[in-house]
């Protein structure tokens, strides 16, 4: 199959949904089947091959050794799909036992969807959606990694498409992505994290990008924390079926607990890449004051708005020598009076590399602008004591109601950053100093003047009263016409 093809034939199953289930949860079931067939297919593969190498010897072509992972007998997708009858009890009992059998990697992964729910999913549309992924096989010498990961980042974005206002928690703009990960140019061997991980796109990318270089993406430590179950173990089956199997996602809240800890402190990382969820108002913000972790470097964030508070975390977990960060921010932050304090806190440490401003709709379902914010632990002497004000608004393709970032947009963006100067109405190089005048305020506006008025066409304001005139006289008698009509 081509790529293409791959793709319409894994939408394919979410059209037999439809009409059955809200558009919002056919991810719950998509991603588990699609991955419970994927590695019954693999797991067949590698026992042929064993096979073929032993002469034949089942016992060995079983070995644990010769699997990625174990498929448990009466576990395997056959078994599943030979069953006729309560096939949602024939469907949770092979994935829980496929978790029981390999704990250290598969633990949870298959969600907690009701498959035993025949109001909800009938054995009839059960055995639709298994008849429809039987139609070909998903094994690596049929669909390799790098094709299936692609198809299966499609579906993401179908599903975020379909599903309205769920789509936020777990899918970030890919092209924004790419620019995040371009400006934050991981490397091999370094360790790279995102507090808020949802599917795993960004941590994804990064390996991806290591990989596009032609470098070695496989030393790149991943980790991420998620606080949705469905969302952290759709981000682990991303990174199987893209072949990466060296990374760790945890379900939990980064902020009340976070999962990575080190000697009673936060982990350190190299590279934190983050879209945290905005001006989140149900969070403990008494624990943060006294927070055991020391994230309240520049104090506590006020009650109705935690961005602070995954901000501080981020910077928490850098590394004190090379850490940076990449987040992606509605505008927002940049200037609320209530978050002043701690924002000039933040810009006093010299921590504020560069600020990005970006268009409008590269949010799922919101017109909102975004922006990005980029600091570092530890600048370099060319870029102490200033900040690069980036406004990138105009750089955005609209299609429809979603906006995305063309390549000469992420080229004009990423090369304005790596130049690290002022560029005559699109960037500007801005001390620290300057900055802390205007009480912190960092909104780009303030600093990239927008372009220049043309003053030889501008209309003074006689003239645009008369135009108006002339426009309401015309409209009254268009008007009165009508009425007249109306009357005969």
């Amino acid at each position: 199959m081509t790529q293409q093809q791959l793709e319409k034939y894994l939408w394919g199953a979410a059209t037999a949904l439809r009409g059955t289930i809200d558009a919002g949860d056919y991810k719950q079931y998509i991603f588990p089947l699609l991955f419970f067939k994927r590695i019954c297919d693999v797991y067949d593969e590698e026992y042929e091959k064993a096979l073929e190498e032993s002469n034949g010897d089942i016992e060995y072509a079983a070995f644990a050794e010769h699997h990625h992972f174990q498929i448990p007998e009466g576990a395997h997708w056959q078994d599943v799909r030979e069953t006729t009858t309560n096939i949602g009890v024939a469907l949770q009992d092979a994935m829980r036992a496929i978790e029981k059998a390999n704990p250290d990697t598969l633990y949870g992964i298959f969600g907690d969807a009701s498959w035993t729910n025949k109001n909800r999913l009938s054995d009839e549309t059960l055995t639709n959606l298994i008849e429809h992924y039987s139609e070909h096989k998903l094994n690596l010498a049929t669909v390799p990694d790098d094709k299936l990961g692609n198809a299966y980042e499609y579906l993401i974005k179908e599903f975020a498409d379909d599903s309205g206002h769920t789509a936020a928690e777990f899918y970030t703009n890919r092209t924004v992505v790419k620019l995040m990960t371009m400006i934050m140019d991981p490397q091999p061997g370094e360790s790279v994290y995102d507090p808020t991980c949802g599917s795993g796109g960004l941590l994804l990318n990064c390996a991806l990008h290591l990989k596009e270089e032609g470098k070695e993406y496989r030393t790149l430590k991943l980790y991420g924390q998620e606080i949705n179950l469905l969302t952290s173990a759709i981000a682990r089956m991303n990174m199987f079926m893209h072949g990466i199997e060296e990374f760790s996602v945890v379900r939990g809240d980064t902020l009340a607990n976070p999962a990575f800890i080190e000697y009673d402190e936060l982990k350190k990382f190299n590279v934190i890449l983050a879209n945290p969820p905005y001006s989140i108002k149900a969070w403990d913000q008494k624990a943060f004051t006294n927070d055991p972790y020391g994230r309240n470097l520049w104090g506590t964030p006020p009650q109705g708005c935690a961005d602070y508070a995954f901000q501080q975390h981020i910077q928490k977990s850098l590394d004190t020598d090379n850490g940076r960060s990449i987040s992606l921010w509605p505008h927002g932050v940049l200037f609320r009076d209530k978050e002043a304090d701690l924002r000039k806190k933040m810009i006093e440490d010299d921590l504020v590399e560069c600020v990005i401003g970006l268009g409008p709709n590269l949010f799922y379902n919101s017109p909102m602008e975004a922006c990005l914010l980029i600091t570092k632990t530890n600048k370099t002497t060319d870029k102490k004591g200033k900040i690069l004000f980036i406004n990138a608004v105009k750089e955005v393709k609209q299609e429809k109601t979603i906006g995305f970032l063309e390549i000469e947009h992420i080229d004009k963006i990423f090369s304005a950053y790596k130049n690290f100067k002022s560029k005559k109405q699109f960037a500007a190089l801005v001390s620290t100093d300057d900055v802390l005048k205007r009480n912190g305020n960092m909104s780009i506006s303030l600093y990239v003047r927008p372009e220049e008025l043309n003053l030889e066409n501008e209309v003074s304001f006689e003239e645009t009263y008369e135009n108006w005139e002339q426009t309401s006289v015309k409209l009254r008698r268009s008007m009165n016409e009508l009425f007249q009509i109306l009357e005969n």
